[in-house]
This record gives C-alpha cells, sequence and structure tokens, in this order.
C-alpha cells in the first residue's frame, strides 16, 4: 500500500504529460505554438532550449534559447545535464532536464521543439511524451517559407533544405509519432494539433481547478 501511495505521489510530482514537437525549420512550428499558447494560457509551458550559435535579430537570451558557449554546453552534456542534444550546422542544440522539469513542477504542459536526432535520443528515455511531427506540404512551400524569411545564408539554407527532406522521410516511419499533421493550412493544422492534446489540456485545467 506504501508503494502505490509512493507511486502515485510520485506520479503527481512528476507533472503532466510533455510534448515533443518535431517538423523542419519553415514547417510552422513556431506559429502553432503562438496560437496554442495564446489560446491555452496557463496550461503549457515551453521547454526552452540551449544553443551554441548566435542569437538572430529579435531573439532574446532565456525566452527563444539559452545562448551558451561550446565549452559550457559540451561540459554540461558530459555531465547528463541534458536529455537530448544534437549538432546541426555546427551548432550544438539541447533540451535540459532542468528546463523540462521546471514547465512539470508547474503543472504546465512542457512543449519540447526538437529534430529527429533528439526524437531518437527521447525515445531511450522514460520521459513518455506525446509526439507530435508538423510536416510542409511540399519541398517547394518550405524552400519559398524559408527564403521569405530572408535570415539564412545559401549554404545555411540549402542545409535546412537536406535536413527537411531527411525530416519528412523520417516522419513517415512507422511507430516514431503518436500523430503527423502537414501544415496546408494553418487553422486546419491548428484543429488537429488541439485535438491530439486535447486529453492532457483537460488534465490540467481539471488539476488546476482542484488545487
Amino acid at each position: 500500500m506504501y508503494m502505490r501511495y509512493f507511486s502515485r505521489l510520485f506520479s503527481a510530482m512528476a507533472g503532466p504529460r510533455p510534448v515533443v514537437l518535431s517538423g523542419p525549420s519553415g514547417a510552422g512550428k513556431s506559429t502553432l505554438l503562438k496560437k496554442l499558447m495564446k489560446e491555452y494560457e496557463g496550461v503549457f509551458g515551453f521547454s526552452v532550449s540551449h544553443t551554441t550559435r548566435q542569437p538572430r535579430p529579435g531573439e532574446e537570451n532565456g525566452k527563444d534559447y539559452h545562448y551558451v558557449t561550446m565549452e559550457a554546453m559540451q561540459t554540461a552534456i558530459d555531465n547528463g545535464e541534458f536529455i537530448e542534444s544534437a549538432v546541426f550546422s555546427g551548432n550544438i542544440y539541447g533540451t535540459s532536464k532542468a528546463a523540462v522539469h521546471d514547465v512539470r513542477a508547474k503543472n504546465l504542459i512542457c512543449i519540447l521543439d526538437i529534430d529527429m536526432q533528439g526524437v531518437r535520443n527521447i525515445k531511450r528515455t522514460d520521459l513518455n511524451p506525446i509526439y507530435v511531427s508538423i510536416q510542409p506540404p511540399s519541398m517547394d512551400i518550405l524552400e519559398k517559407r524559408l527564403r521569405d524569411r530572408k535570415t539564412e545564408s545559401e549554404d545555411s539554407l540549402q542545409k535546412r533544405l537536406h535536413a527537411a527532406r531527411v525530416d519528412m522521410e523520417f516522419s513517415k516511419e512507422e511507430g516514431i509519432f503518436d500523430v503527423s499533421i502537414v501544415n496546408d493550412n494553418l487553422e486546419d493544422a491548428y484543429g488537429k494539433l488541439k485535438v491530439a492534446l486535447l486529453e492532457e489540456i483537460n488534465q490540467v485545467k481539471k488539476t488546476s481547478m482542484s488545487l
């Protein structure tokens, strides 16, 4: 009986089931996330990733990313402080255990925006998130979206497009994602995302009301 009580207590402390949101850059993950967090204020919390790349114009340290040095990042990874980490275009990106814990401790659904390499890493942990893939309608549309941003050099753009092709194939692998959404129409894609997360959303609301 004591062990059952302890198990329930631990589960309550662990917080809501996290959500892993994955897909190529330009698929629309950030736009969908913003809509979700605006509609369900006080339900979701964003896990702020760490990166060794330099901030882009308008990005804020601690909000968009935790910007750290290569040395500091590698040391933290070696010390086991990260759930997952990946290298892209010479920079390291990663999700720290502390970032996820901070969100879940507030009874919020922790959103993790990570790439396919990170998804594979999380599959080897006991985090047990809901895996959601956001994909573009086509490579042509994705390329147009990325070019319209005007934030990438041609070399960087080509690397992102190559990564996107691999990502789109990865999303088709059986058993990787719980739900895969093609973001052709923003409202339709958002509706599908909400349906996929509705059970967890309602659980958080119910728990918050009982506190």
